[in-house]
């Protein structure tokens, strides 16, 4: 790799200085930016801008070799930085100005135009300008899709989706939405309408506390109203950069607790009301891939019953989410319910395609 590197140098420093000719002929010189200066413990030296260090990782720009340059942070041996940027050191201080070359080990920060200059140990700096998110940071999606048909037959179908979630540091909002409706000649062929709504009370970086409520109605299962109020602990496994590669924008949590759970059933000489405790189990899986142009998703809501275990309601949600531009989006969702005692005259499984067509969007500062 060294070679490469040399090599790399020599070719930024051919090209600081390029001779242009001027109108009248004279001979002058384009002016060319100052280029940062990273020295690695084995000697090497890299040219460009320095555009971050996180997770131990500097990302370097060169011109002349195309993609960032990636370094492990203690390879550093000097850094020389000609513009202004932030250094986060481990104790919380930040320091915002340029570096200058240090004793190895070390590099000399200048905070702004005539400013005192210090003496920073390298392993004492934890990140050197990173992203700064927002407070809140908002993603979500609304689709829609309709299809219809005239002549031989009259069909027509209607789906929306929506969900939204909003991250601080310490609380997360969550709000999940459908509803479908399709008719053949008149006759109601599906209407089904579910929400959900949940707070997470982040206890730590990974473990939260969260309170949901599910509502859902269907007009072809003779339900009025279906209500699980649950509350309990969950955790987050995965978060935006555990993982490197196509996975680092993956996330995946899990999360458990009792359940009221209430369903009340339109014509009660059918189908009784029914209300029980249950537990509740929940599993959120998602993957953005592509810089999130892609988005693969699953999410499953389990409620069994705690005087028995066999008597359970189960929704599950899988799908596909695919930026086409800008915010426009296309998705494809398969939707899951399985109720092993079904109002009567109902099967216990429903399967539900959506083909849907809207808007996505994430405010996550990316650089």
């Amino acid at each position: 790799m060294k070679p490469l590197i040399l090599l790399v140098a020599v070719l930024a420093l051919g090209t600081m200085a390029t001779p242009v000719i001027a109108a009248d002929g004279a001979l002058e010189t384009t002016p060319t930016p100052i280029l940062d200066v990273v020295t690695l413990k084995d000697g090497s030296i890299i040219y460009g801008e320095v555009v971050e260090m996180s997770g131990g990782i500097l990302q370097i720009k060169n011109a002349l070799a195309g993609d960032i340059i990636k370094l492990k942070w203690a390879e550093v041996s000097k850094l020389a930085v000609s513009h202004t940027i932030p250094f986060h050191l481990k104790e919380g201080t930040i320091l915002n100005g340029t570096a200058e070359e240090g004793e190895p080990g070390t590099m000399k920060v200048k905070a702004g135009p005539g400013g005192d200059t210090m003496t920073v140990p390298i392993n004492a700096v934890t990140h050197v300008n990173p992203i700064v998110q927002a407070p809140v940071i908002y993603t979500g999606s609304l689709n829609a899709g309709y299809s219809q048909s005239v002549g031989n037959s009259s069909l027509r179908n209607v789906s929306i989706l929506g969900d939204l979630v909003a991250r601080s540091e310490q609380l997360r909002l969550t709000l999940l939405g459908r509803y479908v409706n399709g008719d053949n000649n008149g006759s109601l062929q599906v209407r089904n309408a579910r929400g959900t709504i949940k707070l997470d009370f982040f206890i730590t970086k990974r473990f939260f506390w969260f309170a949901s409520a599910y509502v859902e109605n269907d007009f072809l299962q003779n339900l009025k109203l279906r209500t699980a109020i649950s509350s309990g602990p969950g955790y987050q496994f995965l978060e935006r950069g555990d993982l490197k590669g196509i996975f680092k924008d993956m996330t995946f949590y899990a999360e458990a607790g009792p359940t009221y759970f209430n369903e009340d059933y339109r014509d009660n000489s059918i189908t009784g009301d029914r209300a029980s405790f249950r537990a509740r189990v929940a599993m959120k899986w998602d993957w953005p891939l592509f810089d999130g142009r892609v988005t693969l998703y699953h999410y499953n809501e389990i409620f069994p019953s705690v005087q028995n275990a066999s008597d359970f309601f189960f929704t599950m949600d899988n799908g596909v989410r695919m930026k086409i531009l800008a915010g426009l989006a296309s998705g494809f969702q398969v939707t899951t319910r399985y109720n092993n005692r079904p109002p009567a005259g109902t099967g216990d499984t429903d399967n539900l395609y959506l083909l849907t067509l809207g808007y996505a969007f994430d405010t996550t500062r990316t650089r």
